[in-house]
């Protein structure tokens, strides 16, 4: 694998600690099409690293309360 690839592309586990939840919901995410992936040579899924830190602050700023659901 590329230098280029290796930086610009992430695992499913590592795209999963970006985000917060486990491999698997990577791997579902992508079989129901939510994420873009490229598949490796040898069968590996790999995703663009632009795309999940992209999505990882969407679902941080989903995740915060709004001033008024503050306590």
């Amino acid at each position: 694998m590329g230098a280029d690839l290796r930086r610009d592309h992430l695992t499913p586990g590592q795209a999963a600690r970006m985000l917060g939840v486990s491999p698997r919901t990577v791997s579902r995410w992508a079989d129901e099409g939510r994420l873009t992936h490229l598949v490796t040579l040898g069968g590996h899924r790999r995703f663009l690293r632009e795309e999940i830190e992209a999505i990882g602050q969407r679902l941080t700023r989903t995740a915060e309360p709004t001033p008024d659901e503050a306590p």
